[in-house]
């Protein structure tokens, strides 16, 4: 018998996130601490979760230059390596950790951020959390200009556009670069001698400022601030620029003020639930979440269990609220990675199965109540229905920890095409057949606003937050698509 072959489990482990939104990247940036790429690397472990495809850090030593280190994979598996590590010297240092949503899936090591430009003023690097809507546009006009592109990332453009800029100094080259761009973007930029911090005017991105000791840090979230004992500060405001340097915190107001609108999604699913968003710890959002959907889709059952592990928060308020029992049917295989295995087409088809296992014990002979936080394709609720029911459950019952997700996000979130969306094709009755359970219900988007603090709901006329995945609803015209031919929703959506 031959013996069995190396098999990469990531399109299994990938399999099991079918219905997962993606973020694309986490950004994280340190001045004026020894070895402040060691830290990058602790908060870019802690943000994991909204890139987990490539890293990269940048470093300066202002006797070594500029240093940086790009590589595939987790964090844990590559800048824990203390002769990796060693080659990043220095007291400042920024990071980020990818998926890829803009330029080619599956992309090569020049796509991984942060990207490095020498200019006129000295060097930058820049690391960038978001997505850009016109970047086609501006590369076109920048490669007919002459610039050279050497990645297909859209966050490249904000490097050319700095080359380009008459301005003396780098942030200001960065602010003149990103007044041409459109759609989100939370930037950490370093050059030599300073930190840089931008949001974009609508905030749609997080970033948030910590300090430690002496030194100064800023993240996508306030949990990498706790790994590195860095103490938060404040959020940086929609459309502030934060120049950092030995002098201490300077604030710019680049930008037209316009009415923030930072992505819902983030407190339903992106940040983790250690984060503090607006002053409101993630966590208790989504037990809340959980609470209003049990208040607005009763259903009479036996227990309440969590599609882990972003359901879990939202299945706790609302087994609260109903007063059904919770429990933990479905266990998830933290451990699923690579290893050596025969890759038979029955194993490929185990993904979800080698990712959660049902607590048949629990299950058994009960109505059960699944409550996850999105369904996108509807093909791993499938499989998990398929799993409980196989463990002798007498009812399936899915409740959704969010509104149906019907419409492509163009700011930074790895979204399927809009007919691979279930919602943007079937009703909630139709896909409910489809899925082949007993009831299908998700939260109103009214009832989300209500979960995140805004009691009043949702201001139609003026929504609190960017909530285009769920309304169709675009604060920034998606350009790019839409010289593509997507059409934008009518008066009768």
């Amino acid at each position: 018998m031959p013996p069995a072959h190396p098999f990469d489990f990531d399109a299994i482990r990938a399999s099991g996130d079918e219905d997962k939104l993606k973020e694309e990247c986490g950004v994280f940036g340190v001045i004026g601490l020894s070895d402040a790429a060691n830290f990058v690397a602790l908060g870019l472990h802690a943000l994991q979760h909204r890139g987990q495809e490539a890293g990269g850090i940048v470093a300066y030593h202002p006797e070594h230059g500029f240093n940086s280190a790009r590589r595939f994979g987790y964090v844990r598996d590559n800048f824990t390596k203390q002769s990796l590590m060693e080659t990043l010297p220095g007291p400042l240092s920024i990071g980020h950790v990818r998926y890829s949503t803009a330029g080619s899936k599956g992309a090569a090591i020049r796509d991984v951020q942060p990207f490095f430009g020498e200019f006129s003023m000295g060097g930058a690097a820049i690391a960038h959390n978001g997505n850009i809507t016109n970047a086609e546009e501006l590369r076109r006009e920048l490669i007919e200009r002459g610039s050279i592109f050497q990645s297909s990332s859209d966050s490249e453009c904000i490097i050319h556009l700095m080359a380009r800029s008459l301005q003396k100094q780098a942030a200001e080259r960065l602010e003149d670069a990103l007044r041409r761009v459109e759609g989100a973007f939370s930037v950490v930029a370093m050059t030599r001698t300073k930190l840089i911090g931008v949001r974009d005017p609508l905030g749609v991105r997080p970033l948030v400022l910590g300090q430690l000791g002496e030194g100064w840090v800023l993240s996508s979230e306030t949990c990498a601030l706790d790994i590195i004992g860095a103490k938060f500060v404040r959020e940086i405001e929609p459309g502030e620029m934060v120049v950092i340097t030995d002098k201490g915190v300077e604030s710019r107001q680049p930008f037209r003020p316009q009415k923030s609108r930072f992505c819902i999604f983030e407190h339903v699913y992106f940040s983790r639930p250690d984060s503090i968003i607006g002053g409101r710890s993630v966590y208790e959002t989504r037990r809340q979440i959980g609470v209003e959907l049990a208040r607005e889709n009763p259903v009479d059952a036996d227990l309440v269990c969590p599609v882990p592990d972003s359901g879990t928060p939202a299945a706790i308020g609302f087994a609260a609220e109903s007063g059904i029992e919770f429990g933990l049917g479905i266990t998830r295989n933290q451990y699923m990675g690579r290893t050596f295995i025969e890759p038979t087409e029955q194993i490929r088809n185990m993904g979800v199965r080698l990712k959660l296992n049902v607590n048949r014990a629990l299950i058994e002979g009960k109505r059960v109540i699944l409550v996850d936080d999105s369904v996108v394709r509807g093909t791993t609720s499938r499989k998990i229905k398929d799993m409980i029911l196989d463990a002798g459950a007498k009812e399936v019952h899915f409740r959704i920890a969010s509104p149906p997700t019907a419409w492509p996000c163009f700011y930074g979130v790895d979204t399927p095409e809009r007919d691979k969306l279930l919602a943007a094709n079937m009703s909630e009755d139709e896909m409910c057949e489809h899925l082949g359970v007993d009831s299908l219900r998700f939260i109103s988007l009214d009832g989300l606003y209500r979960a995140v603090g805004v009691a009043a709901g949702r201001d139609p006329k003026s929504p609190a937050y960017c909530d285009a995945c769920f309304s169709g609803e675009y604060p920034v015209a998606p350009r790019d698509m839409l010289a593509k031919g997507f059409e934008l929703k009518t008066a009768a959506e």
